[in-house]
Formats: C-alpha cells, structure tokens, sequence
C-alpha cells in the first residue's frame, strides 16, 4: 500500500530542506577555509592595544574634561488595527550616566538608575483610517499615470497594515530628535552619544527616500508651512538634502550630485558675488570638463531661483540666506508638536495634520516625516561639531559586505597595503564582514584577543568598487556609478571581550562608525585621492590609515570607551553596549505599556454597552473568524 498524500508531502519537503542546509554548511565550510588565506592581510589592519594614557589626554583636549556625561538612545515602534484603522506608535528613549577616563587605567562607568522616573523618552501615537494609510505612507505612492495610486494600492486592509511603515519613520524620527535634545540640553548637555544604528546607512538612506522630486508637490505637508513668515518651497528642501556644511572637511565635496550643493554653500558663505572662474577656484575645480559642467549646473540653479546673476557674477539669493534657520526651526517645531506637547484638543491625529490658512489640512506623510528625521539628522551633525560631541553608531548583527567586497578590492587594487590579494578570493570569503572576522579571530585565538578593532576608514568605501579598466587609482560607483559623500563618517569592526573560561569563545563583531572631526581626522597623510570618470574625471578624497601604526586619537578614544562600557556579568550585553542594553530595556517597557493600553481600549470598546449595535461591523471578516477559532480551540 502507497505512503499517503501528507506523507509524501512531509517526506518531500524534509529532504529539501535537509539538502538545502547541508549545502549551506559545506558552502559555509569551503569559505571559512579561505580565511587563512587573508591572515597576513588582516593583521596589518588590526588595533589591538588600548592606551588610557592616550585617551585620558585626548578626552581632555576634545571635550575639556576627563569627566563627561554620555548617553545612549534606542527607539520601539508599534502598530495593532483597531476596527476600522490602524494606530501607529513610535518612541525613544535614554539611558544616561557618566564617565571618568584615567591616565593609567581603564575608564570607570557610572550609571544613572532612575531611568523610568527621571529618564528622558519621547514618543506619539496616530490613529489612521485604514483606507487613508495609502496617502500618507510612502510606502504605496504611485508614480504611475493613475494619479491617486489606486491601480497600484494593495486591495486588502491586512496587505496596508502589514507593509505600512508610519510607525517606523515616527520612531526613527523621535531617536534623532531625541539625541538632539539631548546633545543642545542647556544645564546638562551630552559629550558621548550612542545611537543604536549606522550613521552612514542611515543618512543614505533617508537622502534616497527623499529623492524623487514628483511626490513633493502632492505629498509634502510641510511644503507651505510658515516659518518666520515665510512659507517651506521645493528649494528649501532641495538646500537641506545635503546640508552638511564643514569647509574645514571640505564638505559637501564639489564632485558628483554634491556639486550643486557645494556651489550653493559657497555662495552662502560670500558676502560678494563671485565670477565662474572664481567659484571654480575656490572648489579647487580646473579642467574645462568640470568648469563646463559648474557653468551648466550654475545657470540651472539661477532658473529654479536659488542663485541670482548678475553681469557675469552669481550671489545666492536673499532669500535662501537664512533657509537653513528656518528648517531648523520647522524641524523643532514639528518635533515638539509631535513628541512632547500636550493635547488638549479632542481631534483625531491633531498633532500630525497640517492646519492650511485656507481652513484645508493634510497629514503628515512618511515623506515629510522622511525630510523631518535627515534635517534633524544635520542639525545634529552640526551641534556635534559645534560642541565637541562624540557621536557613535553601534550596529549589532551586521550583514554588512562592505569591507570584503569593496574595501579589500579597492585598497589591493592599487597596493596600498604593500600587498595584493587574487579577486578570486573575494567571492570565496564569507559572504558578511562580521562572520568574515569573527572567524578570523577565532582561527587567531592564541595571538589575538579582544579587544581589538579594525583600522577606521570612509563610510563612502561602501558604495566604491574599483574601475579595473582605467587604472589603479580609478574607482566607480557599485550601483549607477554613484559615490556617496566621503569623510563625513568613519567606519570600522570591533570585538570587545573574550570569555574568561575558554580564549576561544568571543563576542560578536560590532560594525561602529562615528562622525569625523577635521581637527583630528583631516590630516595629509590620512587621506587617499583616487578618481573617478563622473563628467569628467573627478577626485574622490577618501579618509583611511594606511596602517595600525598610524597615530589615530579618536579611534583609541572611542575603543577605550566602548570597552569600558560593555559587561561580562550580564550574559546578554556579552561583547555589546551596556548604556544601548539599558536604553532597550526603557524601550520595551514603554512598548509594553503602549501595547497593554491599546489592548484595554479595544475591550473597552468591546464592552461598551453604547457602541454593541455596531461592534460586530466595526470588527473584519478575519478578526471574527480568529475569534471563534480561538475559543473553538479553548472548547
């Protein structure tokens, strides 16, 4: 007698899965077997000593003192469909305390406890009819010739609920805010600020969501919003995409799609107009390819209005002089409505809707909220030069490639290392930089041990792969040949500690990147020039240490920090950050408190003796069918 359908079924499946992982493993195998290859290279990429006297000394001279209050903040969002919308919760919140650096000994870490009582936290909460979700979340925008998107939208409530990001975007929005909150604090502001992301992927990111200019018009609230009577335009958004403005870093680099943003902030910076020749030679831009192409951005920028010209000389126009001032100030007017006032009005979402002059209002989109968190995002950049604040972003469980695919390519590409390693070994190595190194340190157990970092280098190495057909020095971009902004943010991996019992068991690798700062990162010889063809051959000056040897103050500073502030007595902060462990710990507790309160609100609604005639049609079909299955099963 034959096997039964499930029978077969389950057999079937069982030996595909079983196949599957076995070729996982032996494919994992035959690449970690590669990595000795890549020992002798490694090596010399490696910081492995941590001097307290060097970062007793540079904590002095970057903050003024040895003592400096730090803080770590984490985010949690929530969504849950309340009959017939969806409400949509995001917070962060601090975990706060302080540190004292020594000139013989590792830091001492004290930690604030009060942190539900007295910790600082914000958060908002929207409710959203389920049908307008499509509107405002961008998400399900369409830029397709059905102007409301409607062909595109997903038909079912359960698909808008399951792929709608709202909640998302207002928590990294209030982890942003939060941290400048936190960091321009008047009676106690924050030296050392830990955020629970990557600084470089963040900002890419976001810069790529605000990017398409058709859904500014239709989806942008905050277009028209006064700000010292005078209403946000398209321009003022296009000057705040990428205002990062450090002439001492040289940003943002006159190369690529920062050309035109370099120009303006050039010209903010010039009490006279200026000729072409001489915007050119102040970008330090001397072939006619490149002078052509600032021409031809120049007279595009008069067009829009941004700049003015007259008798062969540009000036930035009067009106965008103070631009930034007035995003700041939208960012934080915006932030507190959202996050810290109190309502007092009985209206629906209030705090989210823009009220027009007139008397038309407009949610708050994920694309304004979007433009909200990177404006926030630079003026946090900014107060962290401004006030000598050392911003990190800790990334746990990266599958980040970046170091094997582009970093190790680019550099034996050109020899900088003093050796090459064959392009056939890259396909063969692990397919993430974490497991690629925490490999590697387990096959070193016996010589290395953490803490160790790698040497830092630019975040921009991420998007950069070489031009193989040009030359050594010639790079490209991994994707549409686009580079993204260099030595703005430096990046590296670290392991933290090692298990007392067994050398050979230790913590993750943590992918780290920190803001750079001019005065200790912008010397000579800590910045590499390679080219790349654009329009015209353009340099890329790109920030890396050549080797461990190389004076580097802030990377010793920031791995004496870190190591100081991990713990072997709680199992699950092992090799991690303890302020970010706490921070998560507020997070979910409030997630905890939020989810409990929605709860309650549901059976109270339930329950309403009022509202029982509609009950039944305010629930969906699938919503009644789990109910009768779960108390069918409870039977």
């Amino acid at each position: 007698m034959g096997r039964s359908f499930l029978s077969s079924q389950i057999s079937r499946i069982s030996n595909i899965l079983l196949k599957g992982v076995e070729r996982q493993l032996t494919d994992y195998k035959n690449r970690f077997s590669q990595i000795e290859e890549l020992n002798d290279f490694i090596t010399r990429l490696l910081v492995t000593d941590l001097d307290f006297n060097n970062a007793y000394n540079t904590a002095v001279g970057f903050f003024g003192s040895d003592r400096v209050r730090f803080a770590a903040v984490d985010g949690t969002e929530y969504s849950r469909r309340l009959f017939d919308f969806i409400l949509f919760f995001g917070g962060a919140y601090a975990a706060n305390g302080e540190i004292q650096f020594h000139e013989d000994s590792k830091p001492t870490v004290d930690y604030y406890t009060k942190h539900i009582e007295e910790g600082r936290g914000i958060s908002s909460c929207v409710p959203v009819y389920i049908n307008e979700v499509p509107e405002i979340d961008q998400t399900f925008f369409s830029e397709s010739d059905d102007p409301e998107g409607l062909l595109t939208q997903p038909l079912s409530e359960q698909e808008i609920a399951d792929n709608s990001r709202i909640a998302n975007w207002i928590m990294t929005f209030a982890e942003y805010y939060l941290a400048y909150l936190l960091v321009t604090d008047a009676n106690d502001p924050v030296r050392i600020l830990f955020l629970d992301r990557s600084l470089s992927g963040t900002q890419r990111a976001i810069a790529k969501e605000t990017s398409k200019k058709t859904y500014w018009d239709t989806k942008c609230a905050i277009l028209g919003f006064v700000v010292d009577g005078e209403p946000i335009d398209k321009n003022d958004l296009f000057i705040g995409r990428y205002r990062v403005s450090n002439p001492e870093l040289n940003l943002p680099p006159a190369r690529g799609d920062f050309l035109r943003h370099s120009m303006i902030l050039l010209l903010d910076r010039k009490d006279s107009p200026l000729t072409l020749k001489q915007i050119c030679e102040e970008l330090g831009i001397k072939d006619a390819v490149r002078e052509d192409r600032v021409g031809r951005y120049l007279n595009s920028l008069v067009r829009e209005e941004i700049i003015l010209k007259s008798h062969s000389k540009y000036r930035l126009n009067p009106q965008y002089r103070n631009s930034w001032d007035r995003i700041s100030k939208l960012v934080r007017t915006l932030g507190e409505r959202i996050f810290r006032e109190s309502i007092e009005e009985s209206a629906t979402g209030i705090r989210m809707i823009i009220e027009r002059k007139d008397g038309t209002s407009q949610y708050l989109s994920t694309l304004d909220i979007a433009f909200l968190t990177l404006f926030c995002f630079y003026m946090l950049i900014e107060e962290c030069w401004k006030r000598k604040v050392l911003l990190l972003g800790i990334t746990k469980d990266t599958a980040a490639s970046d170091f094997k695919n582009h970093f190790i390519p680019v550099c034996s590409n050109c020899n900088l290392f003093g050796c090459t390693v064959s392009p056939e070994l890259f396909s063969n190595l692990p397919n993430t930089d974490r497991m690629l190194l925490q490999h590697f340190s387990f096959n070193c157990w016996d010589t290395l041990s953490p803490p160790w970092s790698l040497i830092e280098y630019d975040s921009a190495f991420t998007t950069i792969v070489p031009d193989h057909d040009r030359g050594p020095r010639f790079v490209r971009g991994a994707r549409k040949n686009k580079i993204t902004m260099e030595r703005l943010f430096l990046k590296t991996y670290i392991q933290l500690q090692v298990a007392e019992h067994d050398p050979k068991l230790r913590s993750n690798v943590l992918l780290i990147d920190r803001l750079a700062y001019p005065e200790y990162d912008m010397r000579k010889e800590n910045i590499e020039v390679f080219h790349q063809i654009y329009v015209g051959e353009e340099p890329v000056n790109i920030f890396i240490l050549k080797n461990e040897k190389i004076r580097n103050e802030l990377q010793n500073l920031t791995l004496v920090t870190l190591a100081a502030t991990t713990s072997s007595t709680i199992p699950e902060i092992f090799g991690h950050n303890k302020p970010l462990f706490v921070a998560d710990n507020v997070a979910k507790w409030n997630y905890n408190l939020f989810k409990n309160l929605i709860d309650t609100t549901k059976d109270w609604i339930m329950t309403n003796k009022d509202l029982k005639k509609f009950v039944y049609y305010m629930t969906s079909f699938r919503e009644r069918r789990g109910e009768f299955e779960w108390l069918r099963r409870g039977a």
